[in-house]
This record gives structure tokens, sequence and C-alpha cells, in this order.
């Protein structure tokens, strides 16, 4: 299952930019507005939210696409190790 509707809806809740607005697949710098302090308080609140550590080399997504295939990936790391 993709998180991508849970970011759109993360990203509405804390900056209230309308899911329809934001491309998933273009940048959030360029059509969505977020500098990079805005993307770096984002990463945080998608940890807090998912309960997982997103990696440092990856900090550099820009489309809530890129950024929902590595959330998925990172949940399913998180649950086959706790297994």
């Amino acid at each position: 299952m993709s998180s991508l509707k849970d970011l759109q809806d993360l990203i509405q809740e804390k900056y209230g930019i309308e899911p329809s607005k934001l491309d998933p697949h273009a940048s959030m710098r360029e059509t969505g507005g977020l500098d990079s302090l805005a993307l770096a308080e984002f990463l945080f609140a998608i940890e807090d939210h998912f309960g997982i550590v997103m990696p440092d080399e990856d900090a550099n997504i820009d489309t809530l696409a890129e950024l929902a295939v590595l959330v998925d990936k990172v949940r399913a790391e998180k649950a086959a190790s706790a297994s």
C-alpha cells in the first residue's frame, strides 16, 4: 500500500497545500513552494507520523511520489526486521 495519500494529507495539514494543487511527480520546491527548511521539517513530521527513521542519504528527494516510494521501503524494512 502506497503512503502517497498519507503524505498528501500530512502536507495539507502542515502547510495548507491542497493535494490537488501538488502534482505527486513535480518538485515540492517548485510547485509547492517549500524551501529546504520546510522540506527538512516535513521529513521530521513524516518520521513522527510513521514511526520511522528516514535515511540521510535520501534527504534530497524532491517529489511526493519519490518520497512515498522511500517511505514504503523504510516501513517494509522496519516491518521485516520486527518479524
